[in-house]
């Protein structure tokens, strides 16, 4: 068995939210904001990781001309 985890604040105060009657659009809309909240997160992220490196769009275009596939070998 698995030990028993506690909840983030997070996971709290969603618990929180939803003890109350919310209708299927305030949900969406919850949901959608929760997501850009998590979305803008992580840009902000990705531009810090490119100004420390010093990356621009250079970068990404040779990102966008490398070939990391592996290459497919039926069974």
């Amino acid at each position: 068995m698995e030990p028993v985890q506690k909840l983030t604040k997070l996971q709290l105060e969603l618990i929180k939210l939803f003890s109350n009657k919310v209708s299927d659009e305030q949900l969406m809309d919850i949901k959608r904001m929760l997501s850009d909240y998590f979305f803008d997160q992580a840009d902000q992220e990705v531009d810090e990781l490119f100004d420390e490196k010093g990356w621009g769009d250079k970068k990404i275009n040779e990102w966008s001309k490398e070939h990391m596939r592996t290459k497919y070998t039926p069974e």
